[in-house]
């Protein structure tokens, strides 16, 4: 048991430094989320399609969009997510083209529209249901208006050799540009999915409070509910009862070797 106490204390403490650092949250965010509900993208900015054409994202967006910042060749969250996020389109009781579209944009400024092809390829080679293509739009575009719509977006990352460290979220756009909602992590389940979507075209900006509801509740689309996800929340009890055994017993040794120098 000591040797486990020994071997922990020092890792727990990595990860409380890596939470209050400014490397993934807090002032001057360096790598995440600042969320941005209620602000508009910069419409004007132009990007290029996997076709190759040029276009703006005021032409673009015309409908609820579920905008995806991701790089193409991302070997870690990027395709997990976008995997997940062809599954939901599928299950989606929306209709695609008319009701929503998706947007995937790489803030790769090195990536091409031959790359955002293949890719879009892959993707809508899983979908199901009937699908236009035109309505999952694959994007590329240069360095600075990647900045621009990043910065908006409140969407921050960071060069890591040839990767990116980053995080992994969709974004809600209403059609006139307003950023509604934001949907974390890798997984989404179709309610909340519509339910962000409808926000979208209401123009509501929706606070995250999915952040909880995902922890608590998982979508079950058998039965088109939402179950209490015991396992994940006795997991979480327990790791909390970890943490403080274990600072009781760090107090404890420190007031023994207080004791013992006196």
């Amino acid at each position: 048991m000591k040797t486990f106490t020994k071997n922990i204390i020092p890792v727990l403490i990595f990860c409380s430094l890596i939470a209050s650092s400014n490397l993934f949250g807090g002032q001057g965010i360096k790598v995440g989320i600042d969320e941005k509900l209620g602000n508009y993208l910069p419409m004007n900015l132009k990007f290029t399609e996997s076709n190759g054409k040029v276009v703006t994202l005021k032409e673009l967006i015309t409908k609820p969009t579920i905008l995806a910042l991701v790089y193409y060749e991302c070997p870690g969250l990027c395709n997990p997510m976008q995997s997940e996020l062809a599954w939901t389109i599928d299950k989606l009781q929306l209709e695609p083209g008319t009701d929503f579209q998706v947007i995937s944009l790489s803030f790769d400024h090195r990536e091409t529209p031959a790359i955002a092809a293949k890719w879009k390829k892959n993707y809508l080679q899983t979908i199901k249901r009937k699908f236009d293509p035109s309505d999952w739009i694959f994007l590329t575009g240069d360095s600075v208006s990647i900045k621009k719509i990043t910065d908006a977006c409140g969407y921050h990352f960071r060069p890591a050799d040839k990767q990116y460290v980053h995080a992994a979220t969709v974004i809600a756009i209403s059609p006139d540009g307003k950023i509604t909602r934001y949907m974390f992590g890798t997984q989404f389940n179709p309610f909340d999915m519509k339910m962000a979507l409808l926000e979208a075209e209401a123009g509501k900006a929706s606070p995250t409070i999915a952040k909880v509801l995902q922890f608590c509740f998982s979508y079950d689309p058998s039965g088109r509910r939402y179950t209490l996800n015991i396992l994940r929340i006795m997991g979480s009890i327990s790791l909390l009862g970890v943490g403080i055994f274990l600072g009781v017993l760090v107090i404890k040794k420190k007031k023994k070797i207080k004791k013992e120098g006196v």
